[in-house]
């Protein structure tokens, strides 16, 4: 999408592009090249670059640390981190709960929670779902009884993304076992080191140990850990899923992951023409490609109700959904492309002295990417939740 920059909006384009290319951490590019499974590490210590620079936290108001760029320049920021190939930040202290922190939060917990968040000294995970009560939530069994100043919190998490590096969690509770669903769960943070906490790891289709299970026994958590009032945590859910749903829509790393699979296509041969000359091959691209255009300006439409001070609302909804199937078309279509070299992936395969790739590398890359893609409709709330609540709060049916 071409828009009409200002001479301000593109010396600042200048200056996000002159700041990737000098400060962008070498090991994380050559890790990115060959496709080697990034640390904890790798990915703070491009945290701590923007961190230190102030561009840690864009969506932030600026009095907690936030930018102050307007709707455009955190347009163009997505789009040169995307073009650039820079990895995403961890969402869940940033994205999340920082926002609920510092909306819903006491002067003390922002005190605390809001600069470590930033700086990346404090690594968070997300303790929402459940068995039994994913996109049902509000079904979640996970409880927390009073015991003094702190509560005991038993239960059970499940797909928790990066908990065994996390330091804190978030984490909704039931504080009221008679209290309509949705009425009797409470929002607390917890210090993922305390005593009755077990992380076990859950390791995906793709061989990565990306997700885990946290089991929680007798947990001592004190109440002034709690954010908002008791029993009224899923106003702080809701909130933070709606922001969640913005940035699933990964609309510049779709747009980003296209121009590459248009690059390979153009050059992969089939007989005496290449893949992107196959008209049936090349519509399904174009398709994609439409879909993405309408999808940016329903984004755009978004950042800038956010910037007049909005908080994210139902349009949340559409933007995880269409986002969600675009980033599944697009690891379809390079699966495709891949043809007989996409079958035969094993992690591990062929390792040691040994070890040759079977075929090219980005095709040795499409089936775990493909896997791992396969659960963008379901975090977030799932997409047939999403089509809910698009049919009761945007159509009022």
């Amino acid at each position: 999408m071409n828009l009409d920059f200002s001479a301000e909006d593109l010396a600042f384009r200048d200056e996000v592009r002159d700041f990737i290319a000098e400060n962008y951490p070498a090991q994380l590019r050559g890790k990115q090249d060959e496709g080697d499974e990034l640390t904890k590490e790798d990915f703070l210590s491009w945290h701590k670059v923007l961190a230190k620079k102030g561009w840690v936290a864009p969506a932030w108001p600026v009095e907690y640390g936030g930018t102050g760029w307007t709707s455009t320049q955190r347009y163009i920021w997505s789009e040169e981190t995307a073009r650039t190939d820079c990895i995403r930040l961890m969402p869940f202290g940033l994205a999340m709960v920082g926002p609920v922190i510092y909306t819903f939060g006491t002067p003390e917990q922002k005190a605390k929670f809001l600069p470590r968040i930033l700086s990346g000294e404090d690594w968070w995970c997300q303790g929402y779902s459940e068995p039994g009560a994913g996109s049902d939530l509000a079904s979640l069994r996970t409880k927390a009884v009073h015991d003094g100043d702190d509560y005991l919190v038993t239960g059970q998490k499940t797909w928790t993304t990066m908990a065994q590096h996390a330091d804190w969690g978030f984490f909704l509770v039931r504080t009221d076992n008679d209290a309509k669903m949705q009425e009797g769960i409470s929002f607390l943070l917890i210090d993922m080191k305390s005593p009755g906490i077990e992380v076990r790891p859950i390791i995906t289709l793709g061989g990565e140990h990306e997700v885990n299970e946290v089991w929680l026994d007798n947990v001592r958590v004190p109440i002034s850990n709690r954010v908002y009032e008791e029993n009224k945590g899923w106003t702080c859910a809701k909130f933070l899923l709606a922001h969640e749903r913005v940035g699933i829509a990964g609309v510049a790393s779709s747009k980003r992951g296209v121009e590459k699979l248009k690059a390979v296509a153009a050059t992969e041969m089939e007989g005496d023409r290449s893949l992107l000359a196959n008209p049936f091959f090349r519509r399904k691209v174009a398709e994609l490609e439409i879909d993405l255009a309408a999808l940016e300006y329903t984004e755009l439409r978004t950042l800038a109700a956010m910037a007049g001070g909005k908080n994210p609302g139902p349009e949340s909804s559409v933007l995880k959904i269409k986002g969600s199937e675009i980033q599944q078309r697009l690891t379809e279509l390079t699966l495709e492309m891949a043809g007989h070299y996409g079958a035969p992936y094993y992690r591990g395969f062929g390792e040691g002295d040994n070890e040759h790739p079977i075929g090219q590398e980005w095709a040795n890359r499409a089936a775990p990417t493909y896997f791992n893609a396969r659960k963008t409709t379901i975090y977030g709330g799932s997409n047939e939740i999403q089509r809910n609540v698009i049919a009761k709060m945007v159509l009022g049916l």
